[in-house]
């Protein structure tokens, strides 16, 4: 990031700071509504671990262990729809309506029959729960939470699927509006069945995954309402009716989708298995573990919606076949990322006595989120890196070999690193984070490599 000169073949840009800031404009007037989506959705879930938290540390313990098993299913899912919007983006872009379409109908179909393909595997997950070495007071408490959990999972999908596609369209503020609409409702929804407001039952953890369904149900119907009361959109699924499933195009959707899906989940999978690691050493470190891991996703999901802006920046132009812009684009999101990370890592160390109290009182509970927060302080940096440049490659079309890249840093080596710092060495609770420095840092650094390299054969 670092480069003095932007080399083409044959001149030699000098970078200057002045030149990086139209490119700083636009990429945020791009992502601000991305942004704002984003936040809304991990606020489901850091609203839901605030609200039991304070319930007690068993159900701390039991949302942290149930929410790291389902995210792997819920970001494959999601990977799968993130190949629908460029093929749109692309169509749309050159004004065929028909093709816009098409990618619509196809990918409709492809991605609701991946999603209820998903939805009966995390369904027979449940299962195995008790085979995962969980205390059985956390166990007791998870798994009717798990199951509210895969309930929610196929309406949040179908939201999902025709927020990619408007996506592609350029329309990034409706499901921006939905998701925080949606977020509203699970905190009254979450409020009254968690502690029993209103004449209702208290619930506790379970009224929390009451919050989570009824919130992931209205969000795929509103935008329903959205798209009969707009005629623009509501001609597209007219269309999209019409238009012939071909197996090409279902193809196509797959070819992209399955290795973003495949990436996210080895990712996603490799702090499930810490969380799994945190239960063995008992419920206290894997609330702690909730805690501090809600917080660094918060971080997290602001420096996606940068990074998702960035993936539209690039494949733009890409397109174009403008290398110095879309480099200094791809650059522009770095530095953005890279300084709003370097804030929280800060806020972090500074605040790591005083931010866990938003979710518990638990005194023992507070002192390992807080040595947790220091090494979440420090992987920020790593993290934000590997997530910008991999939506880079993304943007490059270069999604394969990233893939095997995150299947070495995160389950070849640092989940193995994880265990050898927490049981072989003796560190514990903090052991576990060492290894997701360890993966995330060797991750980071190998996108950049890779960017690097495919830029130098660009130009």
């Amino acid at each position: 990031m670092g480069s003095k000169c932007i080399q083409t073949p044959y001149i030699c840009h000098p970078m200057k700071f002045q030149e990086y800031i139209p490119f700083y404009k636009r990429n945020l007037l791009l992502a601000f509504p991305i942004v704002l989506s984003q936040i809304g959705q991990v606020s489901v879930s850091l609203v839901d671990n605030m609200m039991v938290g304070h319930v007690g540390t068993t159900e701390l313990a039991a949302a942290a262990f149930a929410n790291s098993i389902f995210m792997i299913g819920m970001v494959f899912g999601m990977g799968l729809t993130f190949g629908l919007t460029p093929l749109v983006g692309k169509a749309f872009g050159n004004n065929d309506l028909k093709k816009t379409t098409v990618w619509l109908k196809n990918g409709i179909f492809t991605h609701l029959v991946g999603s209820f393909i998903l939805t009966l595997l995390m369904f027979s997950v449940y299962l195995f729960l008790p085979m995962m070495g969980q205390p059985p007071e956390v166990m007791e408490l998870a798994r009717p939470y798990y199951l509210l959990l895969c309930v929610s999972y196929f309406p949040f999908m179908l939201f999902f699927i025709v927020k990619q596609f408007f996506e592609g369209l350029g329309n990034t503020k409706m499901a921006m509006q939905i998701t925080l609409l949606a977020n509203l409702v699970n905190i009254v929804v979450n409020y009254v069945f968690i502690f029993g407001k209103w004449g209702m039952p208290e619930m506790g953890l379970n009224g929390a995954g009451v919050g989570t369904l009824v919130s992931r149900i209205i969000m795929p119907i509103l935008f329903s309402v959205y798209i009969i009361r707009n005629s623009r959109f509501k001609r597209y699924f007219i269309l999209a009716h019409y238009q012939p499933m071909i197996k090409q195009r279902v193809l196509a959707l797959l070819k992209i989708g399955l290795p973003i899906g495949f990436q996210l989940i080895v990712e996603v999978s490799a702090f499930g298995i810490g969380a799994i690691m945190m239960g063995w050493l008992g419920e206290t470190p894997l609330a702690a573990h909730q805690v501090a891991l809600g917080l660094a996703s918060f971080t997290y999901m602001i420096a996606l919606g940068v990074s998702q802006a960035n993936t539209i920046r690039v494949s733009h132009q890409m397109g174009v076949k403008d290398y110095l812009s879309m480099q200094r684009a791809s650059y522009a999101s770095t530095h953005l990322v890279l300084v709003f990370m370097s804030f929280t890592a800060l806020l972090f160390i500074l605040g790591r006595n005083y931010l866990p109290l938003f979710f518990t009182s638990d005194v023992d509970v507070i002192s390992i989120s807080a040595s947790l927060l220091i090494i979440a302080a420090v992987f920020q940096l790593f993290d934000g890196l590997q997530v910008i440049m991999l939506s880079t490659l993304r943007g490059m079309a270069d999604v394969t070999t990233p893939m095997f890249i995150a299947f070495i840093a995160y389950l070849v080596i640092g989940i193995p690193a994880s265990y050898v710092f927490a049981f072989v060495l003796n560190a514990g609770p903090q052991g576990v984070w060492y290894g997701y420095l360890v993966g995330l840092s060797i991750a980071g650094v190998l996108f950049y490599f890779r960017f690097k390299r495919n830029l130098k054969k660009l130009m």
